[in-house]
Parts: structure tokens; sequence; C-alpha cells
């Protein structure tokens, strides 16, 4: 919900859609088969009528729910009966990704092999926009993974700080509306108001 609060703040764009990956391994005896099972859901939010963050995060739980209750339907099969207009140079239904990795993954020391995780970041963007959280220790953690035709590296620093202090006000009086959730940083907020405004001449 936070994530899609941010890109409806910079686009002004009322009805969000965001994609996201989904295991699909939700059946007990699919778990310990070999494969790859994933699937790509779409979440499409209304954030029309001024919501609160409470409210709206309400909508996108109701998004979520009715998006995992199918779950089963390919994405592919989602794009060939929705027929989408086409176009070669973006993805189809949306162009930004949102994934979650809060599954505990552990690793496995089999006798004899010592084996540890490396992260390793591809080399191209898939979508316009992607944001990776993982659940650690309790805490968050991630990254952008972006077009680099489309965004510069300062940028995501600026979407980075951006999320980062709209994610403190949201927890700080979640029933604010969404429109009025501050985005721009300390720093930012400094440089618009005293640097850039400092325009006395003798």
């Amino acid at each position: 919900a936070a994530f899609q609060v941010l890109l409806y703040r910079y686009s002004g764009q009322e009805d969000v859609v965001v994609g996201s990956p989904i295991a699909n391994r939700n059946r007990t005896e699919i778990e310990g088969l070999i494969g790859f099972f994933v699937n790509t859901l779409v979440f499409r939010t209304d954030l029309s009528e001024k919501p609160s963050f409470k409210e709206l995060l309400q909508r996108v739980r109701n998004v979520c729910l009715q998006a995992y209750a199918h779950q089963d339907l390919p994405f592919e099969k989602l794009v060939e009966e929705l027929r989408p207009e086409r176009d070669l140079s973006r993805n189809p239904l949306f162009q930004v990704m949102f994934v979650l990795q809060n599954t505990p993954r552990p690793l496995l020391q089999p006798a004899g092999l010592s084996i540890e995780r490396v992260d390793v970041l591809p080399a191209t963007s898939l979508f316009d926009l992607s944001l990776y959280l993982r659940e650690r220790d309790g805490k968050f953690i991630g990254f952008f993974e972006y077009n680099t035709d489309l965004f510069e590296p300062s940028t995501i620093e600026r979407m980075i700080g951006h999320l980062k202090t709209l994610l403190e006000a949201i927890v700080a009086d979640p029933s604010q509306p969404i429109a009025a959730l501050p985005i721009v940083t300390e720093a930012e907020r400094h440089q618009l108001l005293v640097e850039w405004n400092d325009t006395a001449a003798d």
C-alpha cells in the first residue's frame, strides 16, 4: 500500500497497477516437488476519493485477497483473455513490480559441503521499476531495480528517501489522507524553503 501511495504521489494517477510474484505452492502435496511454480499476480488498486492510509490499506488487503484466490490462473492466460494493446517496449498490464520475499529459506548444510548464499543482481531490469523487500531478523531490507533508460541513479536515491519519509509518516499517523502524507526529505525541504528561496538582493 505504501509503495502504491508513492507511485500515486509521483504520477497523480488514482488507478495504480503493480505486479507481484507468488510462489504458487499452496497445496501440501506439491511442497516437496522440484520445479518452478511461480506465477505473477496483478494488483490494481483504486486510490480515488482521498482515502486515509488506513482506508487504502483495507482496499489493498481486499485486492490482495481476491488476487490470491485466483493465483492458479497463469499470467499468460490472463493476458491472452484480456488482450491488451501490445507494445514491445513495455510489459502488458503493469510496468512496476513489487517483490516481497518473506518465506524463510534455511540453507541446508549437507555433510562434507559448506554452502553460503550469494546475492547476484541481474544486469538488466525486466520492468520499468521493481521494489524488492526481504524480511530478515524482524526487519525489511531491500533494493530498487530499474530501467536505466528511464531513471538516473540519483533519481532512485531520491525515491528511496521519499519512500522512507512516507513510511515514517504512515507509522506516525496512518489516519492521514494519502494526498497529505509527506514524501519530501528534510534535506530537500531545506533546499526548497531555505536555499532556493534565498532570493534577497541589495
